[in-house]
């Protein structure tokens, strides 16, 4: 397992702060407290866990595949109208990371980054409805490179996650098995494809892999333009 370079900064300065309270006690007291060693050692082995980073690598069955951008729950999949950025209507598929996922995103199909944004705003719970419009969020649209459709991936914070970090920008091509981003401290990632493009492949309650888990694929491709 290995520990993702958004969390380098964070670990050391929780390390660096636990070993000063401990030397501060052991100068207090003359001795090193075995409560406060122990406390310090699970905040930094609960700190760690957010930023964990598994390698995983996968090797598409399908070229329409479209794979999970993150560890999770699928909570969500309806059609919504999507008012922020494609004024229409679109299947909406929601993950929803806990504490103790993954946080660390991938791209869920390989083709061009057309449009990338930010959006500061509220911190609402992530499985509420209004987080997906509401909440600080980071915007990406895809056009995929098997059929020219887009698809529309928008990393949400919550309540706990309080940063969101994007590598796209627009005219980046992308791949899966790359990294998107990183929501710090969790929260909910929601895709928008479009309406009758695709056949799903996981149903709310499904427990899904970044990288790894198949959630939906294109069902037939429809222009064969390289992007």
């Amino acid at each position: 397992m290995y520990i993702h370079k958004e969390g380098w900064k964070l670990l050391f300065s929780v390390a660096l702060a636990l070993i000063l309270i401990n030397l501060l006690l052991f100068f207090l007291i003359g001795v090193i407290s075995t409560i406060s060693l122990a406390i310090s050692i699970i905040l930094f082995l609960f700190f760690t866990n957010f930023f964990r980073s598994p390698r995983r690598f996968y090797q598409q069955a399908h070229p329409g595949d479209i794979v999970s951008p993150a560890d999770g729950k699928v909570v969500v999949i309806e059609p919504v109208y999507e008012e922020l950025l494609l004024k229409e209507k679109r299947l909406q598929v929601s993950i929803f990371m806990s504490v103790t996922d993954v946080h660390a995103n991938w791209y869920p199909l390989t083709g061009k980054v057309i449009h990338y944004s930010h959006r500061n705003g509220n911190y609402h719970a992530a499985w509420l409805p209004k987080a997906s419009s509401e909440n600080e969020h980071s915007s990406v649209i895809i056009r995929s490179a098997y059929n020219q459709q887009t698809v529309l991936v928008r990393q949400i914070a919550g309540a706990l996650a309080r940063r969101i970090v994007t590598y796209a920008h627009t005219g980046k091509r992308c791949k899966v098995n790359e990294h998107l981003g990183f929501i710090k401290f969790g929260s909910r990632v929601d895709l928008f494809f479009p309406l009758d493009s695709v056949d799903m492949l996981v149903e709310p309650g499904t427990h899904v892999k970044g990288n790894k888990t198949v959630i939906a694929r294109f069902k037939a491709k429809e222009n064969n333009e390289a992007v």
